[in-house]
C-alpha cells in the first residue's frame, strides 16, 4: 500500500464552510463530444494560496470524490512542491471523432511532440483508421492510444499489432491481471509498443499493484484522482515506473496542478496529456494552451469574474455540486 502518512495532515483544518463559501460550479462548453459530454461541469474554489478545482466526474461517489477534494485543498491552501524543470512537453488529444475530422482537431493544438488518440468507442476498423490518419498528418510525433479499458484482450491485441508505430497503449483492457496478460502476449509476438496503466492505478485500492504484477511499462498519473501533487509524486516514487501526467478533463485551473506535478517529477520521459484546454470552447481563466508543444509551471490562473458569472450553473446544479463537496469533505475528515 502507498505510504501517505506525510501527506494526510494537508487535509486537516479546512472547514466545509470555508470551502463552500468560496466555491462556484460552472459549465464549460466543449468543442466536441468527449467522455460522452459536450458540457464539462467543474467546481472552482478560491483558497488562501490561490484558485483550485474540484471536479470529480458525475458518476463518482463520495469515497472516490474525496481524493479529488484532497487535491483541491492542497492547491488552494498549501500550494505545490518546487519544480525541477521550467517547461513541460504536452501531447495533443484527439477524441473518437470521424477520420475526416482529425485534421481540424489537431489544428487547435498547434505544434506538439506527441498525440493521444481516443479509441474503443467505435469499431476496430475506424479506430485503426483514426490513428493512421494522425500518423499521416504528424509522422514525426509520438503517438499513443487510450482505450479507457474499452477493449477485450483480442481487440486490443489486434489494434496494437496493426499500429506498430505506437509509442504506447494506455489502459487498453480493464484490470491489472488482463493488462499483464496483454503485455506478455505483445512481447511474445515481437511488439515493442509499451503498455501504460491509468484506471489500474487510480481506481485500485493499492495503486502500486500494477508495478508488482509487471502489468505495465509506465503509469499515467492524474492529480485530482490521486489526491494531489504530493500524493502522486509518492505513488510514482514507490511504483518505480516512468510516469506521464494527464488531465482528468480539468479546466485550466486544474491543469496548473498537473503541470506542477509534471514539473516536479524526478524523470519525465514522455509528453504529458495536459493540453486539453483546446477541447473547451471557453473558460473563465486564461486557457492553458501550449507554446511550441510546451506548458510552463506556475500558479493557477485567476478566473475573470464576469466570465465566471456567465458560466455559472443554475441553482439546482449549484446545490448538487455543494452536496458532493460536503459528502467528499465528510469522507476526508473521517480519514484525516
Amino acid at each position: 500500500m502507498v505510504d501517505n502518512s506525510h501527506i494526510l495532515p494537508l487535509n486537516a483544518g479546512v472547514a466545509l464552510d470555508e470551502l463552500a463559501a468560496n466555491a462556484v460550479a460552472i459549465g464549460l462548453p466543449m468543442n466536441t463530444t468527449f467522455r460522452n459530454t459536450t458540457l464539462r461541469e467543474v467546481m472552482l474554489i478560491k483558497g488562501p494560496a490561490g484558485w483550485a478545482e474540484f471536479s470529480p466526474f458525475p458518476e463518482y461517489g463520495p469515497q472516490e470524490s474525496a481524493r479529488w477534494l484532497s487535491a483541491t485543498i492542497e492547491a488552494g491552501w498549501h500550494g505545490w512542491p518546487e519544480p525541477r524543470r521550467n517547461v513541460v512537453p504536452v501531447n495533443a488529444t484527439v477524441p473518437a471523432v470521424p477520420v475526416d475530422d482529425v485534421a481540424a482537431v489537431l489544428a487547435k493544438f498547434g505544434p506538439v511532440p506527441a498525440v493521444k488518440v481516443k479509441v474503443a468507442e467505435d469499431d476496430l476498423t475506424t479506430d485503426i483508421a483514426r490513428v493512421q490518419r494522425v500518423h499521416e498528418l504528424l509522422p514525426d510525433a509520438d503517438i499513443r492510444i487510450d482505450a479507457n479499458t474499452g477493449y477485450t484482450h483480442e481487440q486490443a491485441f489486434k489494434v496494437i499489432t496493426a499500429l506498430p508505430f505506437l509509442r504506447y497503449a494506455e489502459q487498453p483492457v480493464p484490470g491489472i491481471a488482463p493488462l499483464a496478460r496483454l503485455r506478455a502476449a505483445l512481447r511474445a509476438a515481437g511488439s515493442n509498443v509499451l503498455i501504460a496503466a491509468d484506471e489500474a492505478v487510480r481506481k485500485e485500492t493499492d495503486p502500486l499493484a500494477v508495478a508488482q504484477a509487471e502489468a505495465a511499462d509506465l503509469i499515467v498519473v492524474k492529480v485530482q484522482p490521486l489526491g494531489g501533487v504530493r500524493r502522486a509524486l509518492s505513488i510514482v516514487k514507490q511504483a518505480g515506473l516512468d510516469a506521464v501526467v494527464s488531465s482528468a478533463l480539468d479546466s485550466s485551473v486544474g491543469i496548473a496542478a498537473g503541470v506542477a506535478l509534471a514539473a516536479a517529477l524526478p524523470r519525465l520521459e514522455h509528453a504529458c496529456g495536459l493540453a486539453t484546454a483546446a477541447l473547451f470552447a471557453t473558460e473563465p481563466a486564461t486557457p492553458a494552451l501550449p507554446t511550441h508543444g510546451m506548458l510552463t509551471p506556475g500558479p493557477a490562473p485567476v478566473p475573470d469574474p464576469e466570465v465566471l458569472e456567465q458560466l455559472k450553473l443554475p441553482a439546482d446544479r449549484q446545490r448538487w455540486w455543494h452536496k458532493r463537496l460536503a459528502m467528499a469533505h465528510g469522507v476526508l475528515m473521517q480519514n484525516a
